[in-house]
């Protein structure tokens, strides 16, 4: 199998793709201006206890406050309170993190108002985004992710990853870090350690624990209800939890966005650093990719995956709900109705375990499979399912089919789904009710042109059209877009992108700013 990573950056959001030999398995989008984001730690209050829930809703300086359990707290809170509590008060006899002794650790069966109280100032750091309604949910037990290991502070133990199934293996990595590790951290070490050597694992302990102190000296100036520690771009995280020997590219369209992945590619991973690709093209990245054509077909409604057999994907607040169709398919060669429902729900498999990885699905998710009678089948099925989603990252569980042809599936909720609308605007009216003539649109767009270079005198830009629009344009020998470069400008650029409605167009200067052309310019 062969991975590829394709990141369009632009001033509004950056995107994020990870193809698996060619096929879109896992897309992210983040506009520049999120709030909250997994493993950022922030300097918050508590609001008010909720004796009830065993919770306290915690105050992080937003209009949504943080959800934070008993059960979240860690087992030695007192002692980082006890700490934390010391370096505000400014005592300057105050014990180094290293000579610092531990309290007794919280009873996991006590109460949050035996520890927490109204206004008290505490740091916690972001388990889940917000989803729907609720504020992002947190814990006060702190953690700083790498890429083979992750550091725990107010900790002393060294956990290693189930995944590793060797038993030799986790021995060895657990005396290892036994032997390098700092008192008063725990470290837990995670599957991608497998098989690493001493030298690389200490330099990248070391780098998390300078993380660690490099922050914490800086609390006592800290501003009160604000972000304490930002964690690393979504694109930086993603590229350490998923980056192994099976990816061959990472293609990004911008520099500064290029410059940044391929330090932290050199840091993490020098002998891949060759794979990280700065892509300048003309044409829209996703476009030339063929990751926009993916997206529209993938995150509909209706998801067609073999033979016209489809999935229709519900999303409530409750759980997510997925229905498996045979549409026109029938059985070849004359196969029993078992037979032909069996072929389905195996071919439903593989899509559906892609669909969860795609949206990001979290939560409950139910299955309806086509029913079937023999138990032989419901078994494969269930195993087929459990093999297929053995790539996911996410924690998941799946139980087997009920008697209905059900299948349950608990998968780890992080953020919100990705529900993306696929749907264009009209071609004609673009959504208004009312149209222009369409055989004047290249018309309207030889105004803005004109209007553009020689009443405003600009001279370098580029147009967008849709790719139909371009195929027009561009046609013939003597063209109407060669016309129009002798005409108005020869370094204008005109090109096809398939995000864009039929009868829809944008300008970009030669910065990439998107911006309107009327009696003056205005970027958008």
């Amino acid at each position: 199998m062969v991975s590829d990573i394709i990141v369009d950056v632009t001033p509004k959001e950056v995107s994020i793709a990870v193809m698996e030999d060619n096929v879109l398995v896992e897309f992210q989008k983040e506009t520049r201006n999120e709030s909250y984001a997994v493993g950022d730690i922030y300097f918050g209050k508590v609001k008010k206890l909720l004796p009830g829930l065993n919770a306290a809703f915690i105050d992080v300086g937003y209009k949504k406050e943080g959800f934070l359990h008993y059960q979240d707290l860690g087992p030695n809170f007192n002692t980082q309170q006890k700490f934390l509590k010391k370096l505000l008060s400014g005592d300057k006899k105050n014990v180094p993190y290293s000579k610092l002794s531990f309290l007794p650790e919280l009873s996991k069966d006590g109460k949050i108002t035996d520890v927490l109280t109204a206004g008290e100032e505490i740091l916690v750091q972001i388990a889940k985004e917000p989803i729907s309604t609720k504020g992002p949910r947190l814990t006060a037990e702190l953690s700083f992710a790498g890429r083979n290991l992750v550091l725990i502070p107010f900790y002393d133990k060294v956990s290693v990853s189930t995944k590793i199934k060797s038993n030799e293996e986790r021995v060895r990595l657990r005396q290892l870090i036994q032997s390098v590790k700092t008192k008063n951290f725990g470290v837990i070490v995670r599957t991608s350690a497998e098989g690493k050597r001493v030298a690389e694992l200490d330099h990248e302990l070391k780098t998390l624990q300078k993380r660690f102190d490099d922050n914490i000296v800086k609390l006592p100036k800290a501003k009160k209800l604000s972000l304490f520690y930002e964690e690393t771009s979504r694109m930086v995280a993603l590229l350490r939890d998923v980056l192994n020997p099976t990816f061959e590219h990472i293609y990004i369209n911008d520099g500064d966005a290029y410059k940044s992945v391929l330090d932290y590619v050199t840091l993490i991973s020098p002998e891949q650093k060759g794979i990280v690709k700065h892509y300048t093209g003309e044409l829209p990245i996703f476009d030339h990719f063929a990751v926009t054509k993916q997206i529209k077909s993938s995150l509909a409604r209706a998801v067609t995956f073999k033979n016209g057999a489809y999935l229709i994907i519900e999303h409530t607040e409750a759980m997510h709900v997925v229905d498996v169709n045979s549409g026109n398919r029938s059985g070849k060669n004359g196969n029993e109705p078992e037979e032909a429902s069996f072929n389905v729900n195996i071919a439903a498999v593989n899509e559906l375990a892609r669909q969860l990885r795609l949206r990001d699905m979290g939560g409950i998710i139910v299955v309806d499979f086509i029913d079937m009678t023999d138990a032989a089948h419901r078994h494969k099925l269930f195993e087929q399912m459990t093999a297929a989603m053995s790539r996911d990252r996410a924690r998941h569980n799946i139980l087997p089919l009920s008697k209905f042809g059900l299948m349950q599936i608990t998968r780890q909720r992080v953020r919100s789904v990705l529900d993306m609308d696929t749907s264009e605007k009209c071609p004609t009216c673009l959504g208004t009710g009312h149209s222009k003539p369409s055989i004047l649109f290249t018309d309207t767009l030889e105004e803005k042109l004109d209007n553009l270079t020689n009443k405003l005198n600009m001279k370098k830009f580029k147009l967008y059209v849709h790719p139909y629009v371009y195929a027009y344009i561009s046609r013939g020998l003597i063209s109407m877009l060669k016309r129009w470069q002798w005409k108005y400008s020869r370094h204008m650029k005109i090109i096809p992108d398939q995000s864009l409605g039929f009868l829809e167009y944008k300008f970009y200067d030669a910065d990439n700013n998107e911006f309107e052309v009327s009696d003056k310019l205005e970027i958008k």
